[in-house]
């Protein structure tokens, strides 16, 4: 089981996360590409330190929502998104060419992440434009009970998935995550140590109601933003290993 992380998402004079501790200890950086954070020169930075610790690259492409933070949904028409997903992808794309690196795959951000999972028509979207880029790059999206008919749908567009799950997060019934507005939709670390050992050891998650879900999990998805997410990359590569 691989460990993914969002990376790259300073901007500007704008300092975000621990990018440098937390890519010692992944697998896969997800970096922004501009539009919902990162900037050209934060971006090749990213990369940079992705090279050094021998770290799979991942384009993390978002609505253009830099106020937002990519955390808001944008009524975009399946041409402008399909466009602008695209044009993120490039830009990473190319600028780790230009250093002699290679992008692995394709991890939507945030509220793009959320509409993927959620409307069928968006995730088609999604999966078209990754699969007519010029050439074969995976798309990392959430496992739920739902996988085996994910898959269906990216067959259809001849390209390769990676399912992930989170560690941090409580799960619905459902296999979706809490949403974090919701008491006890964030683990605390014990609890998100027993949840990252039940998916090493059993391929399961234990839902916000004590039911057992099995997941297809290639990826977790872990966090570097402040000290205690690096502990806890920390904790949960020795938990992999």
């Amino acid at each position: 089981m691989l460990l993914n992380c969002d990376l790259g998402e300073s901007y500007g004079a704008w300092t975000m996360g621990h990018d440098a501790r937390a890519m010692a200890h992944i697998d896969q950086a997800n970096i922004a590409c501009g539009f919902h954070a990162g900037d050209p020169l934060v971006m090749q930075n990213t990369l940079a330190l992705a090279s050094t610790h021998a770290v799979m690259i991942g384009a993390h492409p978002a609505y253009p929502d830099l106020v937002g933070f990519g955390r808001r949904s944008l009524n975009c028409s399946v041409a402008e998104l399909s466009a602008m997903i695209t044009y993120q992808i490039a830009a990473l794309d190319g600028m780790a060419q230009s250093m002699g690196l290679q992008l692995n795959y394709v991890k939507p951000h945030g509220a793009l992440y959320n509409d993927m999972m959620a409307c069928k028509k968006i995730r088609s979207i999604i999966m078209q434009t990754v699969s007519t880029y010029w050439r074969p790059l995976r798309l990392m999206l959430q496992s739920t009970p739902e996988a085996s008919k994910h898959q269906t749908e990216a067959d259809q567009y001849g390209i390769q998935l990676w399912y992930e799950a989170f560690a941090d997060r409580c799960y619905t019934d459902d296999g979706k995550l809490m949403p974090r507005s919701c008491t006890g939709a964030v683990h605390s670390h014990d609890q998100m140590m027993a949840q990252v050992k039940q998916l090493v050891q059993d391929g399961s998650i234990t839902t916000s109601s004590g039911i057992i879900l099995s997941l297809q999990v290639d990826t977790l998805c872990v966090h570097g933003d402040n000290d205690a997410g690096i502990s806890a990359i920390k904790a949960i590569r020795q938990c992999l290993q």
